[in-house]
């Protein structure tokens, strides 16, 4: 299956995705913060990430912005999962590797649906 990055600074989320993706069979690598997470999909070229915005060391918004300006990862698929509410949103508009933005909580069979679709999407 595919190798998913959950970048997410509160562990219960992160230990929830985990469980969630590991389940159905894909491969995830977590990091805690957004420095952590610059460097794992550097290093894990990973199929899809899982981002939150708000975080220690470096935010959502510019970890998706360093990401796009990486030839190696800018076609790489950011699901942007966070607390910050509707207005948000507007993260799809300013940085392309954004796909899909989902509010914390979130509802798992949707996240996953949600995961399947943005992997079987062809590459902007």
């Amino acid at each position: 299956m595919a190798k998913i990055l959950v970048v997410d600074d509160d562990n219960s989320i992160v230990l929830v995705l985990q469980h969630l993706l590991t389940r159905e069979g894909h491969s995830v690598s977590v990091a805690y913060n957004g420095k952590e997470g610059l460097s794992a999909a550097q290093q894990d070229r990973p199929d899809l990430i899982i981002l939150d915005l708000m975080m220690p060391e470096i935010d959502g918004i510019t970890v998706s912005g360093i990401l796009f300006q990486d030839p190696a990862l800018r076609r790489t698929p950011v699901l942007i999962l966070t607390a910050k509410g509707p207005a948000a949103r507007n993260i799809l508009d300013l940085v392309p590797n954004v796909r899909l933005y989902m509010e914390k909580p979130f509802d798992p069979p949707e996240l996953l649906k949600n995961v399947q679709r943005l992997l079987a999407a062809p590459a902007a």
